[in-house]
């Protein structure tokens, strides 16, 4: 099946959202596990609300999901997009993100997230 205009630009923009370091590095943590963004602060040198932008653009695209747990937003990729399986294949190619997975879980359990 051809795709149209439409679909190569939604696909363009898909790749130009996973051609900045952070972004990819977000969706590299979220092939792990679900994060809220004051768990990624702890990974990044960034404020939360750079984070927040950069989570915004990717839920934009419908790459992630937000999920409110209480007062927080955890977010998660979003399985059922399209683009999923591209996703899943280029996170097979980013070095492994196992190191930050252990700095966000190494945080004081006592830490309130105030995001």
């Amino acid at each position: 099946m051809e795709k149209t205009s439409v679909e190569i630009e939604k696909t363009a923009q898909v790749f130009k959202l996973l051609g900045d370091k952070t972004r990819l590095t977000i969706i590299a943590l979220l092939m792990k596990k679900e994060l809220c963004v004051c768990e990624l602060q702890v990974v990044f040198d960034m404020s939360q609300p750079s984070i927040s932008q950069h989570l915004r653009k990717l839920k934009d695209a419908e790459l992630v999901k937000e999920t409110r747990k209480g007062q927080w937003i955890y977010y998660s990729l979003n399985k059922n997009n399209d683009f999923y399986s591209l996703i899943n294949f280029i996170s097979e190619m980013i070095p492994g993100q196992d190191e930050k997975i252990q700095q966000i879980e190494k945080v004081n359990p006592t830490y309130t997230c105030d995001c």
